[in-house]
């Protein structure tokens, strides 16, 4: 390479960093996913104390990683901690539902332990749900480092703007695209393929809602496409395969795809 650029890359390595390493940042998380679920650990602890000391370390590395970019945080990054430790509880609530969502969804599964441990759609949702905690308290960057990272590992893109409801079942997963503005309810089951997606990409439009809502008990089959923010799939109705949805669809109703006219909708 010539000394000129050269000289030029290793300026821009010389400006003070404005983010933390996704290296840095998956390691924090995964210390926290541990601390929640002991069949992530490869530790076990003697006693309380020790238990106790491992948590504090913990906060301490999360302190550490939004001290990174304490100039890019809206508070200092000791009350940014004390929000988002907080949000923990319910954080391991939610997954522990999502755990038993996708057991009882998958007659494969043998348990919640082999969810939590090997499946890549609870490995998703939980780096989610993680992220969208700080996403909602406005961390830059991490958020979007965290789902990259599980969507490099499991092919399942989730943003961690969109707004996903208890009990969420991901089988198998790959493919599975999430867009930022989605709001699904509760106890949706998604299979492998589909995306939840915008029907524009214009940037001037990246504040309105471009995504789908997905009402409660929807179950969306593999290779299912909905688009569009005004798009609106009814409570407890069941998306066939390969349907391609750009309207909204009523509550109860069955969706199945049909070359001739796109798709076919019937009342349950």
């Amino acid at each position: 390479m010539k000394d000129s650029f050269v000289r030029k890359l290793y300026e821009a390595h010389s400006l003070p960093r404005k983010s933390p390493s996704p290296e840095h940042v998956c390691r924090v998380v995964d210390g926290i996913l541990e601390l929640l679920f002991p069949e992530l650990a490869d530790q076990k602890y003697p006693s309380l104390r020790s238990f106790q000391q491992q948590v504090k370390e913990v906060e301490f590395e999360f302190y550490e990683l939004l001290n990174h970019i304490a100039d890019m945080l809206p508070d200092a990054p000791e009350s940014m901690e004390k929000h988002f430790m907080e949000q923990l509880p319910v954080i391991h609530e939610w997954l522990l539902e999502d755990a038993r969502a996708i057991s009882e969804g998958d007659p494969a599964a043998t348990g919640i332990t082999e969810v939590i441990r090997s499946y890549p759609g609870f490995f998703a949702i939980a780096i989610y749900r993680i992220a969208h905690v700080l996403h909602t308290l406005r961390v830059p960057l991490i958020p979007r480092i965290l789902t990259e990272h599980a969507h490099s590992l499991t092919g399942i893109d989730i943003h961690p703007g969109a707004r996903i409801g208890k009990r969420c079942c991901i089988d198998h997963g790959t493919g599975v695209v999430i867009g930022e503005t989605v709001e699904m309810g509760e106890d949706v089951k998604i299979y492998q393929g589909v995306t939840l997606g915008a029907l524009s990409v214009r940037k001037d439009l990246a504040s309105t809602k471009r995504h789908p809502t997905i009402c409660d008990r929807v179950i969306l089959y593999s290779g299912a496409t909905i688009l569009g923010g005004e798009t609106v799939i009814g409570s407890d109705s069941v998306i066939g395969g390969n349907v391609w949805i750009t309207e909204s669809i009523p509550p109860n109703s069955n969706v199945y795809y049909q070359p001739d006219n796109q798709y076919s909708l019937q009342k349950r």
